[in-house]
Formats: structure tokens, sequence, C-alpha cells
């Protein structure tokens, strides 16, 4: 079949079937889901207090690779922990708890447009894995008992409003004194300082990334990053974690999903850190970190001008891909347009607009090289039945016809070609950018992130693309082809059903521009015909006069 297909069709049908395979692929095969750990690493285990020992012990059974989310040595295992609440640190967005071995083990966000599905607030911890702050020691006699000595909080309760707090944890070991002095602000960034009475070889971890909504995520990369200060950008997503691998000079590090991340930055450049992977091939982070070390984290959405605001270097933390070269100017774009119009929606609309205006001259020069083709079909059709046996002579008849009349038989997919790279890096934009969550358009699009549970943007890009296809001019020969091409505005439906609105959004308007081109190409040509028969109209009624 793809014999018979002149190469301006097989390109055509390439271009199509690639982007037809780029979504099917990850419908057919989600991101991989984190397997639970037992349900033991679930449990709160009591604090006991000692008759002879005024700090809390940790009464428990320990398992070192659950602990620290991946296989180490045998010397360097330390023990579960409690899941003990000894501060909690409240803003008006979050409720940040910190448990008996002193690491952050909740976040929960309480805003409304945050909210899950089942309208719950979103918890950013998840309940297994390690958490950011978790500390081990790599001395396994320091391990164990630090595995079951819990820290004292200076303070139980803090309220943030417009001003950070301050907050001391202390965890007293028979030779050893660990303090962790942590500075929250009400943006969900903290200052931390780890300090050890003793010189002795620790690490801290990152934490395990966000899983918030994970069966709503669709080919979002999840997992770790790690950015260095010589601007590359590492990233190793869940399930691709290969071993240890071992970083300096870095900025900052991240575990992220599609909206959020736990971020840890503001290191010294000799700071070694460490990505390891756990029993599903996931990235661990951790650092090899000093006896008097000081760092900066965060922790919530990926909200650009949020973490602009806090570090410009944060804004490294929302990952576009292989795209982001086109993404990130775009995003800006989009988020300059959003300072105008105040709703995303409009600006979705805005962006597509000029994004159409741009490429404007592109697609138009594609869309007349298409038409010419198709004048020249019956043409082609008449080499093709002239030279059948001989494919030679045919290609090059073929060849000579084009250049004659001016035609490219590439020039209406190059162009095509060419805005691949523009529609996977808005796409890769709208996907990514947590600002849509909760963000209404108008009437029923109440979430720009979420799908349109009418399904009418959907039907309706569907219908857009239908009409478009009907004013599209094609030569195909085979109408097998000519049938499977008919059928790709309902393919594309299906598929977009469960995409986010915005992305929805952004197609369809995208298909009302070309279809608004196309109609002025066709009547464009439909006007040089007509022209073409009136003069040779009035040349005939000449010649009748002499």
């Amino acid at each position: 079949m793809l014999d018979n297909m002149s190469p301006n069709q097989r390109l055509m049908v390439a271009v199509v079937l690639s982007i037809i395979f780029f979504v099917a692929y990850t419908a057919i095969f989600p991101p991989k889901q984190v397997e639970q750990l037992a349900q033991e690493n679930n449990k709160s285990q009591s604090v006991q207090f000692s008759k002879d020992v005024k700090t809390p012990t940790i009464a428990k059974e320990y398992s070192p690779e659950k602990m620290a989310g991946h296989s180490i040595s045998q010397e360097d295992k330390l023990a579960a922990s409690s899941l003990n609440t000894i501060a909690t640190i409240k803003s008006e967005n979050f409720i940040l708890k910190i448990d008996t071995l002193g690491r952050i083990s909740s976040m929960e966000l309480l805003e409304e447009r945050f909210k899950n599905k089942d309208g719950g607030n979103a918890q950013l911890i998840s309940a297994t894995g390690t958490k950011p702050l978790y500390l081990r020691f790599l001395q396994d006699d320091i391990n164990k008992e630090a595995s079951t000595t819990a820290y004292v909080s200076d303070i139980s309760d803090i309220t943030l409003q417009n001003a950070p707090k301050k907050i001391k944890l202390t965890q007293k070991l028979s030779n050893i004194t660990v303090v962790k002095e942590l500075t929250f602000y009400p943006d969900g960034h903290y200052d931390a300082k780890v300090s050890l009475s003793k010189d002795k070889r620790y690490f801290i971890y990152l934490g395990q990334r966000p899983h918030v909504n994970e069966k709503e995520q669709m080919m979002a990369a999840v997992g770790a990053m790690v950015y260095t200060d010589d601007k590359i950008l590492t990233i190793i997503e869940d399930g691709d974690a290969e071993g240890r691998k071992t970083f300096t000079g870095v900025e900052l590090v991240a575990a992220f999903d599609q909206y959020s991340a736990t971020i840890m930055y503001g290191f010294s450049k000799d700071t070694n850190v460490i990505v390891e992977r756990d029993r599903n091939d996931n990235p661990v982070v951790y650092f090899d970190a000093m006896p008097n070390m000081t760092f900066n984290g965060y922790i919530g959405q990926k909200e650009y001008k949020k973490l602009e605001k806090i570090n410009p270097i944060l804004t490294n933390a929302v990952e576009y891909g292989w795209f982001t070269f086109a993404a990130k100017p775009l995003f800006a774009l989009l988020s300059f347009l959003h300072g105008i119009f105040g709703n995303w929606g409009w600006s979705i609309i805005a962006l597509t607009i000029i994004i159409r205006v741009i490429l404007y001259p592109l697609t138009y020069k594609g869309m007349v090289s298409m038409q010419k083709i198709k004048e020249l079909s019956p043409k082609i059709k008449e080499i093709q039945a002239k030279y059948k046996g001989d494919p030679q002579r045919m290609n090059a008849a073929t060849m000579d016809l084009y250049k004659k009349h001016k035609a490219n038989p590439l020039g209406g997919c190059l162009p095509m070609l060419l805005q691949i790279p523009v529609f996977f890096a808005i796409y890769r934009v709208l996907l990514n950018a947590v600002e849509l969550q909760g963000a209404p358009w108008i009437l029923w699009v109440d979430d720009l992130s979420r799908m349109d549970t009418y399904y009418v943007l959907p039907i309706l890009m569907g219908a857009s693309m239908f009409f478009q296809q009907r004013l599209t001019p094609n030569n195909f020969t085979d109408p097998m082809q000519e049938k499977i091409f008919k059928y790709l505005p309902v393919i594309f439906t299906f598929f977009f059903l469960t995409f986010p609105s915005g992305l929805v959004l952004y197609w369809f308007v995208n298909n009302l521009f070309s279809i608004g081109q196309q109609f002025i190409v066709n009547a464009q040509f439909q006007n040089a015909k007509d022209a073409q028969k009136a003069i040779a109209k009035h040349k005939k009624m000449e010649k009748k006069d002499d």
C-alpha cells in the first residue's frame, strides 16, 4: 500500500502515526506505580520513656532497607521509623509535621484548588519510603541507637503568618548529640542547619517524591532531578534508576511528580549528592553531610512565580523534558498573557492565536503546496498509468511535472514537521503547569488541569478536526488509505477524552485557525480558477467576433 503513495502522502501518514503512537503508547503503558511497602512501615510505634533516661526512646523492630529506601551494606543499616509527631507547623496554606526521628513526615496542602478528586486535601509526603531530613549514620552502633532514640523539639506547635519561625530539634545519643535548627517560611521553604557534637559520617535524605493524584498523571515525567553549577539538568525517572551515581557542584536536587516537588538546595560546592535505586528501580536521593551543615529546602507545588521569588535557581525544578528550549519561553509568554487577561483559559486562546500568527507564512505555503499537488493529481495518475512498468521513468516524469508547475511534493509536509516541536512544547507546558490546577475558564470548565467531565471540548475538537479534513485537499489513490485517514478524528477524540481541558482547548482553537486558513487558501485557488475561466471565455468570445 505504501508503494503506491507519493512522498508527500507517506510523510503525512508518518507524522500522523507518530502523534498517534505518542498518545497511544502512554495510554497503554502508563508510568509505573510505586510498589507499596509492607504494612508494618505504616504502623505508628509507641514512644516509651525510660526511668533512667529523660530522652524518649522508640520501641520497635526495624528494617534498614525499608527505612533507607534502597539496598545498603550490612554495616550501613538503620532502623525503621516511628510516625509520632513532635512538632506541627501551620500556615494559611499548609500543615507540616515533624516526627520523632526529626523528619518532615507530613505536608498537607489546604488550598481549595489543590484538593484531590475526592475532595480531600493533597498530601505531599508519602506514607512509605524515606522522608525529608531523614538522617542516617554510617557507623552501625550509632545507627542502631539513633533509630531508637527520639528527637526532642523546643516547640510543639508553630503558626506562620507574615514572618518565619524557628524550631530546634535535639537528639541526645550516648556519645554524640545531633541538633537540627529549622526555620520555616509561610511560602513553604525552610532553612536548615544540622550540627553534630562529634565528627561522624552521616547522610541526609531528600525524601520520597510526592504521590499526588497518581492515576491522573499522563505522559508527565516523575522521579528525581539533579541540577549542577555547569547548567546540566540530570533527570532520573521512576523505573529508570540504574545504580549509584555521585554528583558534585550541585545547585539543587528534587524529587518530583507532575505538579509537586520536594527540593533541597543551597549546598556547598564540595557536597557529594548520591542517587541510589530502590527495589523498583526508582531513584533515592541523599547527600554526604558535614559535621556542621547548612542548606535550604522547599516542599510544595511547582508554581513558577513562587519558586522564582524564593530563589530563581528553583525554577529549574519545573521540568519540560526534551522540549525545554521551546517550552520555557512559551510558558513565560503564557504567564505574561495571564497577567493581562486574568484567566488561564483566555490566555491559552491568546497564546494559540500568537503561535498561529507567527507560523502563518509557513502553514500558508504548506497549504498552497498541497492544493497544487491536488490539482496535478489527474496528470500524475496519467503518468503512473503510462509508465506503470518503468518506475524510473515514472518518477522522472512526475518530478518534471512538479518542476513545470512549481509544485513542491514536500511543501505540505515540511511545515507540519516544523510545527511538531511547537506542539510538544505547548503540550508539556499545559501538562506540567500547576497554575492550571483549579483554574476555571467558562461555564462548565472549572479546572483546566483536569478532563472535561461533560466531554464537550473533546467532541468539539473532534468535530473541528473532521471539518478541517473535509476542507484539506488530498490525493489519495488508495480508497483504504482515504478511509483510514477519515477515521483519525474519531481516534483523536477518543484519546483526548481524558486529556486536561487546557490542552484540548488549545488543540480545538488551533483547529479553528487551520479551518479559517484553509478557507482562505481554497478561496484563493477557486478565484484563480474562476479568473482563468473568465479569461478563456473572453478570448473565445473575441475570436467569434473576429
